[in-house]
This record gives C-alpha cells, structure tokens and sequence, in this order.
C-alpha cells in the first residue's frame, strides 16, 4: 500500500474512536478463534494416531495426555474437544461478525455524514467543476464499498493472518519438515497477489470513475428532461449513455480478470501442496519416519493453510475497491475551503445567542428600525475569473451609502451576478477586496455575513418539505408569527390556494408552484430575516401583473430605509434606483441616477431606447 494511503487510512481511523472498545474486543478473540480452528486437525490426526495405536503401530505420536488413557476413553475425549472446538469457533465468529458490521455502519455514518458537511461547504468554483452525479458517487457508492470491506474485508484479513500464524506455529512444531515444506509454498503466492494488487487496484480506479461519469449522464439527463423531450434528444441522448456504459462494463471486465486469476492461481498452488505433502508424507509414513496421524493432520493443514488465502481471493475485490473508495473519499475530504472564517474559533460562540435573539425578535414590523450608518458596501480594486484566461471583473471600484439603493445594469456577461456572488462569498476574489460598514467581508464570519444579507435571485431554489420549513430554514419563528408575517407580505392568497396553508407539501424544488409563486416565497423567506443589505436578481420578474402588484408595497417597505443592490432588467425598476451602476466587460463604465444616464448619451442610454421600442433588456 502506498504511503498516501496509509496516511488516508490513518485519518479514517480516526472515526472508530468511539468504538475503541468493542473493536478491542473484537480484535483480541482473534486469537482464540485462531486457536480453534487450528487445533482441529491436530485432534483428527491424533484420533488417527490412537486408534492405529491400538493397531499396533509403533510410529505414530500421541500427546502425554492420551498416552495414559484407554482407546474408547481417549477417543470419546478427542471427539468432545472437537465438537466444544467447532461450536466455539461458531460462536465467536458469530459475535466477531455482528460487532464488526456493526462498528462498520457507525463508521461510514460518520464519514459519510463529513462528506456532506464538507461538501456543501465547498465553495461554489469546486461544484463548478465537479457534477453533481460524480458528487454523489462518492457520497453513496464509495461510501459502500468502503462499509463492504471494513465490514466484511478488514477484520477478516487480519483473522486470515492471525489463523495463518498459529497453523505456521503449529505445524512446525509437529513436524518441522513437512511444515516448512508447506510455509515455502506460500511465498509464490503472496509475491502474486503483491504483483496483481497493484494493476487491480489501477483498473478498479478506472471503474469508479466511469460509474462516476455514468451517474453524472444519468443526473444530468433527468434534470433536463423537459429539453431532452422537446428537441427531441432522446436517441441520441441514449446512444451517449449507452457509450458510456460499454466503457464502464470495459472497465468492470479488467478487475474480473485480475479477480478470477488470483482466485484460480491459488487454487492450483494448494492442490500442488497437498499433491507435495502426499507424496512426500506418504514416502515418509512408508519409511516409519512418521505415522500416519501425522500425515492426516498435514493434509488438513495444507488445506486450512490456504484457507485463509482463498478468502483473501475472494475479499481481494473488495479489499481493493475499498483502498479505491479510500483513495477517492480521502481526495475529497482532502479539498481545501475557499471560503473560511478567520476568527472561526473566536466568533462562533459569541455569535449563537446574540443571532438567535436577532432573528427570534424579527417582524414585519421591525423591517425599518434599523440603526442609521448600516449597510454601506464597499468594492475595492476587485479583479475575479472563473478561469485564469476569462476575467470577468476588472480593477471594480464602487461605494454604496448606508440605505442607498443602487441597480446594475449592463449586457450580458458584464459581470452582475458575479458581483452579488463575491459579496456573498460564494467566491474569493483574486484581487481587491469588499467591505461592508467598513470591515472586510473576509473577517466577517460567514454565518453573520449572510444574516445581513437577504438574496432574491430569479431562479428560485425551494426544499421538498412544506412552506413553513421553507420560510423558516434557520430561523426559530413560531407558527403564529409566521402566519402574521405572511399576511403583512400578501401571501394570504397564494396560502388560501394551497390545500394545507403553511403546512402544506412542496415537491422537489417547488415543482408543484408556478414560477411567481416560488418567488413570492423567496422575497418572504428574505423579508423574515431582517437583513442589512437587500440584494434581488429582479425579484418580480417571473410574476404576473396581479401578483407584482400586491407585492410592490411590501417590497417598498422592505426597501425603506435599508441598502439595495438590485440587477435590473426592466426600466421600471431601474427609475427608482438612487443611483444606475452600468457594466461592461466586468467595468464601471457610467454611475448616476436615471436622468443623468440618459442625458449622458452613453451605453444606459442605449438600452433604455432599446427596451422602450421593446427590442432589449437592460
């Protein structure tokens, strides 16, 4: 195993520390369990040896014990020890299985549960490159494997090598010839499976990361269905998956290769051994050397030997794609956060209670009592890419005053809605920096950064559950407040519709409303948390006139009084910004308020023709 390996396997350790005990446990009746089988073929051969005894050999070693005993007394003994023998090792093999599958599950709900807490703390330029079905692979699939060969693979090899060790021992001790006879005939072995570990271990990387892509078509397919269906794209969609699974089963035949010929290249090494011991045994047995106990005892040795190996063979699968789902779990927990709190130890707990409260106290009715001088937004010098060769904001320089209300504007790719994801810090910018009330956004915590942020983008995101959830999400409101809340924002009507209110159902991503809807929801959820800064993605713009209407006046209070960064698209909106922020190719070209911009003759007042005669957006 490679260093890298050993070191992810260090570090997912790390998570049985809980289960130090029962794994303890387990790990020590290794060795009776061992003592077990291994004394079974010692007392076959020595029920051989008495009874040959009574026959009158004279070559054949019976233990001190039995030498004393009468025949019936010895064998009677001897069948009993098996028998007590047989059902301990049961037994013990039975309690070993049930801890350790259950230590497993423990251990992959841990890790899986820190895969998805970092995961979704991953910055937003990771998921960027990273499709959700491969996402998930290692979040499901992975996960399994690993579980597969912890539960069924880790332990077991270990007892594989402890039974290995005590029938290594005992033979030697027994017959020191045929014994080490036996030991040199593992070493071809276990010089193969090292050899074929390595080229396994390549083709099983190769599996997980076609069963990746083939998830990733599968996700990206489903979630686009409506377009697959109305351009008619489901052939030739197919026809693409279908390529992807030949090379995914391409790949599943390379580790069945590997599999099958250690398996087969095994068997054929311990029925050489016990072709060896015969032949050799029996030469021995004929020459009085040895008696014929001995001999029997050998034979069930040579086969027990390689017991161990067999079931090496056939946890090798797993054994590998486990070190495979290490390796690949390991990569992903290994993925750096982009966007960290500095003084994360230092602000978690003085921010628990005091944003609790915050939010507890929030109404309709406190929306505008808001200390004067907060909100003011500052952008300094900010240059970001997504690509090192694509930058979309260049030298960005703006200030937005505390309750100041400013619309951007500008074509499209301009870099709008890079702005709003940089003063999130869904994004780092590669230079410059941001500020809010004077303070770095980057020595804000994050939670209380976007607790003074209230986002309404135009494709809103809502969770399977019920509304209540979806208003709430981290804010602890009772029902009565909410109720009252949704009536001061004119939700009363989109409530009476839906056949439970608050509690009534919502399917995956809101399926079940219309696009105004959702929206309505969005600026709601948004309104209950009292923000500072307001930032809206043209938040009315998938509403019917009737539902825009009833909502402008909440909007308009929601606006008092509290700073606004909104991405306008219609004139409307735009005339009732303080100030116009025009962009282009990720510049400020031009700043002022609506008259001044036209006046100006510039690129705004080229738009705001355009969208006039109807002909563009801005």
């Amino acid at each position: 195993m490679a260093g890298s390996d050993l070191q992810r396997v260090k570090r997912l350790g790390r998570y049985l520390g809980r289960d130090r005990r029962r794994l303890t446990l387990t790990l020590v009746l290794l060795v009776p369990v061992a003592f077990a089988g291994a004394i079974q073929p010692l007392l076959v051969g020595q029920a051989i040896a008495v009874l040959r005894r009574t026959g009158g050999a004279t070559n054949e070693s019976v233990l001190p014990l039995l030498q004393s005993l009468d025949t019936p007394v010895a064998v009677r003994l001897l069948v009993m020890t098996l028998l007590v023998s047989v059902l301990l090792r049961l037994a013990l093999q039975g309690f070993q299985s049930f801890n350790i599958q259950a230590v497993g599950q423990r251990l992959t709900a841990r890790i899986r549960n820190d895969l998805f807490s970092h995961a979704i703390q991953l910055s937003l330029r990771f998921h960027d490159r990273m499709p959700v079905g491969k996402l998930l692979t290692r979040l499901t699939s992975d996960v399994d494997a690993l579980a597969e060969v912890f539960g069924s693979g880790a332990v077991g090899v270990l007892g594989d090598l402890v039974t290995l060790l005590v029938i290594a021992i005992t033979m030697v001790l027994v017959e020191w010839r045929l014994g080490l006879l036996l030991l040199v005939s593992q070493v071809p072995v276990t010089l193969t499976i090292l050899w074929l570990q390595r080229r396994y271990r390549k083709a099983n990387y190769r599996v997980r990361e076609e069963l990746s892509q083939l998830n990733a078509d599968f996700q990206e397919n489903l979630q686009g269905l409506d377009v697959v269906q109305m351009f008619r794209r489901e052939a030739a969609n197919s026809a693409r998956f279908a390529h992807t699974g030949q090379a995914y089963r391409r790949a599943v035949n390379g580790t069945i290769f590997f599999d099958s010929s250690i398996s087969a290249f095994i068997e054929w090494v311990a029925l050489g051994a016990v072709a060896v011991v015969l032949a050799l045994g029996g030469w021995m047995v004929t020459a009085g050397a040895i008696g014929l106990g001995t001999l029997t005892t050998f034979i069930l040795y040579s086969q027990r030997l390689f017991d161990p190996l067999r079931q090496l063979a056939e946890r090798f699968t797993q054994i590998q794609g486990g070190l495979t789902a290490v390796e690949r779990i390991g990569e992903l927990l290994e993925e750096p956060l982009d966007i960290v709190d500095h003084t994360l130890g230092e602000v978690d707990h003085t921010l628990g209670e005091t944003v609790a409260s915050r939010r507890s106290t929030t109404t309709l009715t406190h929306l505008v009592a808001l200390p004067a001088r907060r909100g003011e937004v500052v952008f300094d010098n900010v240059s970001f890419a997504y690509r090192p060769d694509e930058p979309i904001l260049r030298d960005l320089s703006f200030r937005i005053a505390a309750g100041e209300h400013v619309a951007l504007v500008g074509p499209t790719g301009s870099g709008k809605s890079t702005v709003i994801r940089l003063l999130c810090r869904l994004y780092e910018p590669q230079k410059g920096r941001i500020l809010l009330d004077g303070q770095d956004i980057r020595d804000l915590p994050v939670p209380e950064l976007r607790r003074q942020l209230g986002v309404v983008l135009q494709d809103t995101f809502l969770f399977s559950g019920n509304v209540a959830d979806n208003l709430r999400l981290d804010v602890p409101i009772d029902d009565q407040r909410l109720q009252q809340i949704c009536r001061d924002l004119g939700l009363e009507p989109l409530l009476a519709r839906l056949p439970e209110g608050l509690n009534s159902p919502l399917r995956e991503r809101g399926g079940n409303l219309s696009s105004g809807e959702r929206q309505l929801l969005a600026v709601a959820r948004v309104a209950i948390r009292n923000p500072t800064v307001l930032v809206m993605d043209e938040a009315t713009a998938f509403m019917d006139p009737s539902t825009e209407a009833t909502l402008q006046r909440d909007l308009d209070r929601l606006l008092e009084r509290r700073t606004a960064v909104v991405i306008a698209h219609r004139l409307a909106t735009v005339e009732a910004a303080d100030r116009i922020f025009v962009l282009r190719r990720g510049r400020l070209i031009e700043q002022g308020t609506h008259r001044e911009l036209r006046a100006l003759g510039g690129l705004y007042a080229e738009l705001a023709d355009l969208q006039e005669r109807g002909l563009a957006k801005l």
